[in-house]
C-alpha cells in the first residue's frame, strides 16, 4: 500500500505542470494540446498498477478531461482527451466513479440541441466510450439511465453509419446491464431504431434488428406491436443476412418475451415465414427454432396435452416429401390459427407482389400444421384460394394451389366438395375448377370414393363444361378430370361417361394442338384404368349415350352452339366407331342440313361430313354400312343445298357439298346403279356448279359430270346433251389451268357418249359448233391444254369427219401452230383408211 501510495504522488507531481497548464483560461491551442501529449506520455510511458492509476485519475485527470471532451474547441485536443479517458476507463480498477462526470460530458457533446460534435471519427469514439462504460460499469448505470437513453435516441440517427452501429450494440449492453430497470427508457428507443431499420447499409439493418430483439426483452413488451411491421418488412430484404438477424430475433422472443403467450399469433407468421426462405442456413434456423418453441410450449402445457401425447393417431395419408412438425408446433399454430387467417388472407390480396408471393408461402405452412382444424375456417381459406389462384403471379398460383392440395388431405370431402361445388352453382370462375381439381389431387382414394358420383355428374353438367371457350378454364376442367383418373383409378369406372362429356366439350373448344394432345392423353388414361385397348373403346362404350346427348337439342343448332363442335369431335374423332352409330349420325345430319338452317352451322356440318367421306373406310363406312344410307344423303342433304343462293355462305354449302358428292364418287361408295337413280334430280345442279366462284367446286363439278358421263351419258336426251357441252365449253376458258384441263377430258367423254347415241343425228349442227370452238382453242397458250384439245378433237372426229375436215381447212391458215392442224387431219386420214 505504501509503494501505491508513493507511484501515485510521484505521478501527481509528474502531472501538476500539464494539468495546471489545461486548466488555465488563457490557454492556447498549442499549449493544451502539448500538455494532453504530456499527460499521455506520463499515463503510457511506465507500467502503472490500477490501483495507482484509478487513484491519480479519479483525482485529478476525470474533470480537466472531460471538460476538454465536452468544449475544447481543437479537434485534436478533443481527441486526445478521449484516448486518455478511454484509457483511463479500461485499466482503473473502479470505473464507476467516473459515470457522474463522465456521462452528462458524453449528453452534452452528442445530445441536441448543444450536441454538435462535426467530426464523424470523434462521435464514434464518444459513443465507444460510452459502451465500454456500460461494459465495465454494469448494473452501476441504472441511475444514469435516463442520460443514456437520451444519447442514444440522438446517435441512433447519426449520418454516420458506424456510429449507428455503434450505438445499436450500446442498446443491447444497456439493456442485458439494467434489465430490471431498462424496461422503464426502452420505449424511448423504439422510434430511433425503427427510424434506422431500413438504412441503406445492411450491416446498420442486421445490428438495428439485433438491438431491438434485445430492447424489446429486456424492456417494454408492449412495444412489440411497434415493431412487428418494420420486422416483417426485413423478411423481404434482399441480404441474407439481415433475414437471419429477423429470424433470431423472432425466435428468441418466442422462446424467452415474457409476455409471449400474449403475441404468439403475432411472432408465430414471422417466424414461419422463413422456411421458404432461399438461403437453406435461414431456413435451418427457423425450424431449429420453431422445434425449440413447439418442445418448450409442450412441456408448458404438458396436463392440457396429456391426452393428445398419449393416444393421438398420426394421420394414414400424409403429403410427400414433407415431415409432421410436433404436437406442440402443431397446437400452437391450431389454437392461433383464427387469429393469423384473416390478416394472411388480406395479404394474399395485397398489390405488392412479394407479399402475395410470401402469404402464399406462409399458408401452404400454417395448413400443414393445422391439419383437420382447417375445417372451421374452410369458407375464408376457399374464397381467399379462388382469388389467389387468378393471380397473374405464377409462385402465387403454385402456393395457392398447395395449400388446397392441403385441404384435400386434411378436411372430410362432405365438406369441402360441397362448398367448392357449391360456387359452381353461381358462374364457376377458372379459380374454382382449380382449387377442385388440387382438392381432389390432395384427397386420399378411399375416402373420395363415396363423392367420385357426385363429382362426375358436377363436372359434366352444362354449367360447367360448356360454360365457357376460354382456354385457361377448359385447361383447369381438364386438370380436374386428370386428378380424378389419377386418384380414383378404377372407381373412375362408374363416371366414364361423365368424363367423356367433360373431355369432349373441351376438345371441342378452338384450341392449340397442345391442349387437344393432352385431352386425347386424358382419354387414354380414363380406358387404361377401366383395362381398355385404347381410347377408341371408349367411344365404342358411350358412343349412343354421347350421341344422345350432343343431338337433343339439335333441331335449335346454329353456329354459336356448343353441340355443332362436340358433334364434330365425337364423330371425327371416334374413328371407325362413327360407323356403328350411323342412324343416330344420319338423322342429326338430315336435321340439321336443311336449307332453312343456320347457313354457318350448315357449312361447318357440311365440312364435318366431307372430312369423314374424305376417309370413309376408316370412318363412317367402317362396318360397311354406309351405302344403306346414300339416298337420304343424297336427295335429302346434299341435293338442297346443292341449289343455288345468293351470299357467301351459301356459295361456300354449295362448294363442301359438291365436294362431298365428289368424295362419294370417288371412294366408289356411289355405283352407278347409284347414279342412275339421282342423275335427273343432280345432274341440273351439277352442271350449274360449273360456274361458281370457287374453282374447286368448278373442277369437282366437271369431274363429276365427266363421271355421269361416263356411266349413263348414252341415255341422255338431245337437251341433256346440248346443256351439257353447252357449259362444259365455257369451262376451256376458266382462270384455272386445271379446270380447263378438266373440262377437256369431260368433252372428249361427251362425244364417245354422243356417238353411240340415238340422237345423234340431230347434233349434227351443235357437233359443228363444237368443232368450231375447240379449234380456236388448238391455240391456246398452254401446251397442255392444246393437246387436251387434239385428243377431243381426235375422238370427236369420229362423228362427222369429212365435217371437220372443211372446218379444219377453212382455218388452218389463221392458226400460230398449224402443226396440231395437220396431225389431225392425218388422224382422219388414217381412220378413213383404217376403215
Amino acid at each position: 500500500a505504501g509503494a501505491a501510495a508513493g507511484a501515485a504522488a510521484e505521478l501527481s507531481q509528474a502531472l501538476a505542470r500539464p494539468l495546471s497548464l489545461l486548466q488555465q483560461p488563457d490557454c492556447g491551442r498549442a499549449a493544451r494540446l502539448r500538455a494532453l501529449e504530456d499527460i499521455r506520455a506520463e499515463l503510457q510511458g511506465r507500467p502503472l498498477p490500477g490501483a495507482v492509476l484509478q487513484e491519480v485519475f479519479a483525482a485529478r485527470l476525470l474533470r480537466p478531461l472531460s471538460r476538454c471532451l465536452a468544449g475544447d474547441a481543437a479537434e485534436r485536443c478533443r481527441e486526445l482527451a478521449l484516448e486518455l479517458l478511454r484509457h483511463g476507463l479500461s485499466h482503473g480498477e473502479r470505473p464507476c466513479e467516473a459515470l457522474p462526470v463522465l456521462l452528462p460530458a458524453l449528453a452534452q457533446r452528442l445530445c441536441p440541441p448543444q450536441g454538435a460534435e462535426p467530426s464523424e471519427e470523434l462521435r464514434l469514439g464518444l459513443v465507444q466510450l460510452l459502451g465500454l462504460l456500460l461494459q465495465r460499469c454494469g448494473a452501476s448505470t441504472a441511475p444514469y439511465l435516463g442520460d443514456i437513453a437520451r444519447v442514444l435516441q440522438a446517435t441512433l440517427l447519426d449520418h454516420y453509419a458506424e456510429v449507428r452501429r455503434e450505438s445499436c450494440r450500446c442498446a443491447v449492453a444497456c439493456a442485458r446491464a439494467v434489465p430490471e430497470h431498462f424496461h422503464m427508457q426502452s420505449e424511448s428507443l423504439i422510434k430511433p431504431l425503427m427510424q434506422t431499420i431500413s438504412h441503406q447499409h445492411y450491416r446498420v439493418r442486421v445490428d438495428v434488428i439485433q438491438a431491438t430483439g434485445a430492447v424489446i426483452q429486456f424492456g417494454n413488451g408492449k412495444s412489440v406491436d411497434d415493431v412487428l411491421s418494420h420486422l416483417a418488412q426485413r423478411l423481404f430484404d434482399e441480404i441474407p443476412k439481415v433475414r437471419h438477424a429477423v429470424t433470431a430475433v423472432i425466435g428468441e422472443w418466442l422462446l424467452h418475451l415474457r409476455d409471449r403467450y400474449s403475441y404468439f399469433h403475432k411472432l408465430i407468421p414471422l417466424l414461419l415465414g422463413s422456411f421458404t426462405d432461399e438461403i437453406p442456413e435461414n431456413t435451418k434456423l427457423a425450424w431449429t427454432y420453431w422445434e425449440k418453441i413447439g418442445l418448450q410450449w409442450e412441456k408448458e402445457n404438458e396436463e392440457d396435452l396429456k391426452e393428445k401425447m398419449d393416444f393421438s393417431v398420426p394421420p394414414s395419408h400424409y403429403p410427400k416429401g414433407e415431415t409432421r412438425p410436433g404436437l406442440g408446433c402443431r397446437e400452437l399454430v391450431s389454437r392461433n390459427l383464427s387469429k393469423i387467417l384473416p390478416g394472411l388472407c388480406h395479404d394474399m390480396t395485397d398489390w405488392v407482389e412479394g407479399t402475395r408471393i410470401k402469404a402464399s408461402q406462409l399458408l401452404y405452412t400454417l395448413l400443414l400444421h393445422a391439419e383437420d382444424h382447417i375445417t372451421q375456417h374452410m369458407e375464408l381459406l376457399l374464397r381467399t384460394l379462388y382469388q389467389a389462384c387468378s393471380d397473374e403471379e405464377s409462385e402465387v398460383v403454385k402456393n395457392s394451389v398447395k395449400a388446397a392440395e392441403l385441404i384435400g388431405t386434411f378436411v372430410s370431402p362432405k365438406v369441402s366438395l360441397k362448398l367448392i361445388t357449391s360456387a359452381f352453382g353461381q358462374t364457376p370462375k377458372a379459380s374454382c375448377v382449380m382449387v377442385l381439381a388440387a382438392v381432389i389431387r390432395g384427397s386420399p382414394k378411399e375416402i373420395l370414393q363415396p363423392h367420385v358420383t357426385q363429382l362426375g355428374s358436377t363436372l359434366s353438367q352444362a354449367g360447367v363444361c360448356q360454360r365457357s371457350e376460354e382456354v385457361f378454364y377448359m385447361e383447369q376442367l381438364l386438370y380436374c378430370v386428370q386428378a380424378l383418373i389419377e386418384v380414383c383409378q378404377e372407381d373412375c369406372k362408374e363416371i366414364s361417361l361423365q368424363l367423356m362429356k367433360v373431355l369432349v366439350a373441351i376438345m371441342a373448344i378452338p384450341s392449340s394442338q397442345d391442349l387437344k394432345e393432352k385431352v386425347e392423353k386424358t382419354m387414354s388414361s380414363l380406358a387404361e384404368v377401366q383395362q381398355l385397348e385404347s381410347f377408341h373403346c371408349l367411344y365404342k362404350q358411350h358412343m349412343i349415350q354421347l350421341m344422345e346427348w350432343v343431338s337433343v337439342s339439335c333441331e335449335g343448332w346454329t353456329c354459336y352452339s356448343p353441340e355443332v363442335l362436340q358433334f364434330e369431335v365425337i364423330t371425327t374423332h371416334s374413328g371407325p366407331v362413327i360407323g356403328e352409330a350411323l342412324d343416330d349420325f344420319i338423322l342429326v345430319v338430315k336435321t340439321c342440313l336443311q336449307p332453312n338452317k343456320d347457313p354457318q352451322m350448315r357449312l361447318k356440318l357440311f365440312t364435318v361430313l366431307s372430312q369423314l367421306l374424305q376417309k370413309a373406310s376408316e370412318t363412317i363406312n367402317s362396318q360397311g354400312l354406309f351405302p344403306s344410307y346414300l339416298e337420304t344423303v343424297i336427295k335429302d342433304i346434299l341435293a338442297p343445298n346443292l341449289q343455288w343462293h345468293a351470299g357467301r355462305t351459301a356459295a361456300a354449302i354449295r362448294a363442301t357439298a359438291v365436294l362431298c358428292l365428289w368424295a362419294l364418287i370417288h371412294c366408289e361408295m356411289l355405283s352407278p346403279k347409284e347414279i342412275l337413280k339421282v342423275k335427273d334430280e343432280l345432274m341440273p345442279q351439277i352442271i350449274a356448279s360449273m360456274d361458281e366462284d370457287s374453282k374447286i367446286t368448278r373442277l369437282m363439278a366437271c369431274r363429276i359430270v365427266d363421271v355421269f358421263l361416263k356411266v349413263c351419258g348414252r341415255q341422255f336426251d338431245a337437251d341433256k346433251f346440248k346443256n351439257t357441252y353447252t357449259e362444259v365449253l365455257k369451262r376451256l376458258d376458266d382462270a384455272s389451268c386445271d379446270v380447263r384441263l378438266a373440262a377437256a377430258h369431260t368433252l372428249a367423254n361427251w362425244f364417245k357418249c354422243l356417238k353411240d347415241s340415238d340422237v345423234k343425228s340431230s347434233m349434227e349442227g351443235h357437233v359443228e359448233f363444237l368443232y368450231q370452238e375447240l379449234l380456236i382453242h388448238l391455240d391456246d397458250p398452254d401446251e397442255n391444254l392444246q393437246k387436251a384439245v387434239l385428243e377431243v378433237l381426235k375422238e370427236g372426229s369420229i362423228l362427222y369427219p369429212d365435217l371437220l375436215v372443211r372446218e379444219i381447212e377453212g382455218v388452218v391458215h389463221k392458226h400460230q401452230t398449224p402443226i396440231y392442224c395437220n396431225q389431225l387431219l392425218h388422224h382422219i386420214q388414217s381412220a378413213k383408211e383404217s376403215a
